[in-house]
């Protein structure tokens, strides 16, 4: 049962980037959109993430001499994998995809702007330090329960659900309303760790309005 007054529909990353044809495109990833379409309908109270990289990021292996998308490199926070340029700021890529309904967002969390440091999780830059500002808000406004949907699963959705949840929200993932990128067994290794934290796993149909 859901409590529209009190629970918060996060919305993370349904951008064109990563939807199919995109620079870093999920496959599926725009048949989401009507499913949490009609979700964000279901809640009072709803915020987005937006990946949202200035040109040249650290992230990017166009940043690095040799080196290609999906290696491996240790920056000052730790090892990173490198992307594609993607969701650089004010470009196609990085605008929310056209059909996605965002007027009932209360706010909307960018992240990956710091051009030295990447941002998979909607609470914490990848530093695990650095925080977005997310979770004040939700503290501010008292949600206790935070329900997730968007891309990818295994990366964006999943690192902000087990921050969430470390930071001791209680936190629902909308399995149907993601998609994964699943690289190398990534998609079965988060929710191996779901499983480990107590991230529960729902599907659309089974969230309804309570009274």
């Amino acid at each position: 049962m859901l409590n529209p007054a009190t629970d918060l529909f996060l919305i993370i990353d349904v951008q064109n980037d990563f939807c199919p044809g995109g620079a870093l495109g999920v496959d599926g990833g725009h048949d989401i959109v009507p499913l949490i379409n009609n979700l964000t309908r279901r809640f009072d109270n709803v915020a987005l993430t937006q990946d949202w990289h200035p040109a040249g990021h650290s992230s990017f292996a166009s940043s690095h001499e040799g080196k290609s998308p999906f290696e491996m490199v240790e920056l000052s926070y730790g090892m990173q994998n490198l992307w594609p340029d993607h969701c650089v700021q004010g470009s196609f890529g990085a605008q929310f995809h056209k059909d996605l309904e965002t007027d009932k967002a209360q706010m909307i969390i960018r992240k990956g702007f710091r051009g030295d440091i990447d941002s998979y999780s909607a609470f914490f830059e990848n530093d695990q330090k650095t925080r977005t500002g997310l979770m004040g808000f939700v503290q501010e406004r008292g949600f206790k329960r935070v329900f997730m949907a968007g891309l990818a699963t295994d990366y964006c959705v999943g690192f902000s659900a087990l921050d969430g949840k470390g930071l001791g929200l209680d936190v629902y993932v909308v399995e149907d309303a993601c998609r994964g990128i699943n690289m190398g067994g990534s998609l079965e290794a988060m929710y191996q760790q779901f499983n480990e934290h107590g991230v529960k796993r729902v599907q659309s149909v089974d969230l309804t309005v309570s009274g």
